[in-house]
């Protein structure tokens, strides 16, 4: 780095000095500017460090001949240059904002957020991001990059409470949930305890797939039915199989479910993928099967890899009927006396709410999947807390909630959740982070099953069903026995956000908070 000779530190004058000073933005000088040299001449006294510090930026052209020495990489480059000075780059067009960590390398991710932040929050209305709340401190980025997100400039805290334990096929499970919603841990755990009192609760896999729906185009409709009768017959399944499997030692092609609109082809593919919710395992296993598709049917035309016919994140028909990830039956009976004592209310008086709220209201409004009080509530918290991608929650929350008496007089309460579409994973996505690992250690179901495959995904999918029904529980109870707003009054109110009585109650003319 070049030096400032004293001679052209001392032509200036002080007022000069402190004019050139204000003109000049710093990111974090303290961490990233070199010290000025020091002078005999009275301009270095303290008069403000900070901005002092800001006068001995380089140049442009001073920074971009270090920047372009073809004698270093670019991480020892820019590592030879402050954070104002890559920014001076960056705002010039020579540094792209998004590749700042491909250029300052894996020990510098923390200063490529910080410098990215800086460059944003000038270049908005409300330059608030540089000096805002948002962490960006002491996260392991390197979990992040090229896997979870892009463009980073910090992460977001979402509280992490434990609803249970809930005994779920015998075993205790405490039952992770990220909210932000008051009352829905505490509602949770009161549906995990009378849960337990009745023995637990214990779940059915009713199946295992997560599909794929490409689109797929043919100069005519007969040419679309040829096709469709050829992947209907043993013969083309059995090709398709085969190139789709060779893909992946986890990818095990289930079914083809095809149909025609017009000239245009459907498949839905549906396969197993071991512990990870599958999206990329399938995508990859979909495409070399229409790669061998095309050997025998050249003029098709691929659209769209997933052509809607999957669904993924929308409401559909096709997921409810035949399932989409992992299909889950959660199943408890609870007797009549923990009803009246623990969930405020008669087996009677719920049996009925749930007809007429979760059965013949959701049909009257023509719901998909929607035959429940809240069961996206409890999903989603899960989702969060243990990396799922929490856009699925749209498919994975339909729920169907079921209740009945039961027992010789029908004093006890029958309950059941049926969730066709539970998509999680225990491996990839946003299960590499080091808290969502930890919440699945928590669980015992992090990464992939030692000896069998796909267990651990199913175990979090049975955890989950288990827990929103704790959660349709205590909420239908709740207001079964008119005590839902009660609740939320007392447990779901920001007192931050409650302003507090002035003093004067009044105030006068003149007056001036001070608050």
């Amino acid at each position: 780095m070049s030096t400032i000779s004293q001679q052209h530190i001392s032509s200036f004058s002080v007022r000069d000095l402190e004019l050139k000073l204000k003109q000049v933005r710093l990111a974090h000088p303290e961490q990233s500017l070199p010290s000025p040299p020091s002078s005999d001449s009275g301009l270095s006294s303290p008069k403000d460090s900070q901005t002092e510090e800001s006068y001995f930026l380089l140049s442009l052209k001073e920074c971009l001949a270090i920047y372009e020495e073809p004698s270093r990489s670019r991480s020892e480059s820019l590592s030879l240059l402050s954070d104002e000075e890559v920014i001076m780059l960056a705002n010039n067009g020579n540094i792209a904002t998004y590749a700042l960590e491909k250029l300052f390398g894996m020990d510098q991710l923390e200063r490529a957020v910080r410098i990215r932040r800086a460059i944003i929050s000038r270049a908005s209305s409300t330059g608030t991001l540089e000096s805002s709340s948002i962490p960006f401190e002491n996260y392991d980025y390197s979990r992040v990059l090229g896997a979870c997100c892009e463009n980073v400039v910090g992460y977001i805290p979402i509280p992490l409470g434990v609803a249970g334990p809930l005994t779920v096929d015998g075993k205790q499970y405490p039952i992770p949930m990220a909210t932000a919603e008051g009352t829905l841990v505490a509602s949770t755990s009161r549906g995990c305890k009378a849960l337990n009192a009745g023995g637990g609760v214990a779940t059915v896999l009713v199946g295992d797939g997560m599909t794929r729906g490409p689109a797929i185009d043919f100069p005519s409709a007969i040419q679309a039915g040829k096709a469709k009768a050829w992947i209907d017959s043993d013969d083309g399944h059995k090709i398709l199989r085969e190139a789709f499997e060779s893909t992946s030692r986890f990818a095990k092609l289930k079914s083809l479910k095809t149909a025609i609109a017009g000239r245009t082809l459907y498949v839905r593919f549906a396969t197993t993928t071991g512990d990870a919710m599958g999206m990329n395992m399938i995508s990859k296993g979909t495409e070399k099967a229409l790669e061998a598709m095309q050997k025998r049917f050249p003029e098709m035309v691929v659209l769209a890899l997933s052509g809607n016919y999957c669904t993924d994140k929308k409401p559909a028909a096709i997921n409810w009927i035949e399932g989409r990830g992992k299909s889950v039956v959660a199943e408890a009976v609870i007797p009549g006396h923990v009803v009246k004592t623990v969930l405020k209310t008669t087996v009677k008086d719920l049996c009925n709410l749930n007809v007429k709220k979760n059965l013949m209201g959701s049909a009257m409004a023509g719901s998909i999947g929607g035959f429940n009080a809240h069961a996206a509530n409890i999903l989603t918290a899960i989702f969060l807390a243990t990396g799922q991608d929490p856009a699925q929650n749209v498919e994975s929350s339909m729920c169907m909630t079921l209740m009945e008496p039961t027992g010789p007089d029908g004093e006890d309460l029958l309950v059941s959740v049926t969730m066709p579409c539970i998509e999680v994973g225990t491996v990839g996505g946003g299960t590499v982070l080091a808290p969502q690992q930890g919440v699945l250690d928590m669980l015992g179901v992090r990464g992939a099953h030692p000896q069998q495959p796909g267990q651990n995904a199913q175990t979090l999918a049975r955890i989950i069903a288990s827990a929103v029904l704790a959660g349709e529980l205590s909420l239908l109870s709740a207001l079964a026995a008119g005590h839902l707003i009660k609740a939320h009054m007392a447990h779901n109110r920001s007192q931050a956000n409650t302003p507090a009585a002035s003093v004067p109650v009044t105030p006068g003319a003149g007056f001036v908070s001070r608050v």
